[in-house]
């Protein structure tokens, strides 16, 4: 008999139990690291427009998925492409007579005392 046929009792079996880790374990229960990220909860909101909750590696309110422009019909995606376009500038014209004469409320104003 060999060195290794003394120590193993053929008699007693050796039960070894082993975790089963996959994507859906985290989900379950508590995710498993000796070191935990400091996570913070965040709102995921989509194109569509549902939401959910995550949990963010940076402090975070809410993150605001794209909208993928191939997806939308040709009005909507002109409509969109024009919000994107800077805003023109107003022309304020300065010689607007409107008929106002403010000697006629004179009367009105109180006197320092």
């Amino acid at each position: 008999m060999n060195f290794v046929n003394k120590l193993v009792n053929p008699k007693i079996i050796l039960q070894i139990s082993t975790r089963n880790l996959n994507a859906h374990t985290a989900s379950i229960t508590r995710t498993h690291r000796l070191k935990y990220a400091n996570t913070y909860p965040t709102v995921v909101v989509q194109p569509d427009g549902s939401t959910f909750n995550i949990r963010y590696h940076e402090p975070r309110k809410i993150i605001k998925l794209p909208l993928d422009l191939s997806t939308l019909s040709e009005a909507e995606r002109r409509a969109r492409l024009e919000k994107r376009k800077p805003k023109k500038k107003i022309k304020i014209e300065e010689d607007i007579d409107d008929g106002f004469d403010t000697k006629k409320y004179l009367k009105y104003m109180k006197k320092k005392k």
